[in-house]
């Protein structure tokens, strides 16, 4: 995958010590990776870049919230969305980045390059069900649930009710009979 610009990191002229950075993310950054479940995206990402004689600590913060369909409605709705991912960077003989929480570049290297991670740890704080605040408060008002209203059927369940054979009645009395 090509790497964007933009979350490159240069380190070589740093001094060892932190280093802040800030990044405005939105839903171009999740369009490159062909991750299409946004709408919209709106997300602030900290990246704290500490630089030690031998390696680098980075801390990815990031606060915000996308744009996406309830999986039970499909209305859109914004989730909230905010998380923490810390990794560290060493040097090796090739560029490994196999393991979740340490990524190995080459000795020489200048940069690194953040893009994936950002991505990853965004993805992965997100819920697996995505829930409508408004399905929970029995607020939410969409042209989809009016529809299911009226077309439910009228009566439905006094004609249950009326159908039960009384035998049953004396069944359930049993269970309360202690």
């Amino acid at each position: 995958m090509k790497e964007m610009k933009d979350y490159t990191i240069p380190f070589v002229g740093l001094k060892i010590g932190r280093h802040k950075y800030d990044f405005d993310l939105d839903k171009k950054f999740f369009e490159h990776f062909e991750y299409d479940e946004f709408h919209q995206a709106d997300i602030k990402l900290e990246v704290i870049l500490d630089k030690k004689p031998n390696m680098l600590e980075i801390e990815l913060s990031f606060d915000g919230s996308v744009n996406v369909s309830c999986d039970r409605t499909n209305e859109p709705f914004d989730l909230p969305v905010e998380g923490n991912y810390h990794f560290v960077v060493k040097f090796g003989q090739e560029q490994d980045d196999l393991h979740d929480e340490l990524l190995i570049l080459p000795h020489g290297a200048y940069q690194v390059n953040i893009q994936q991670q950002v991505y990853e740890s965004i993805v992965l704080a997100l819920p697996s069900k995505r829930i409508h605040p408004g399905i929970a408060e029995g607020t939410l008002k969409s042209d989809v649930l009016e529809q299911l209203e009226a077309l439910k059927p009228k009566g439905a369940q006094q004609n249950q009710l009326e159908d039960v054979d009384p035998r049953w009645d004396n069944l359930k009395n049993l269970l309360t009979d202690k």
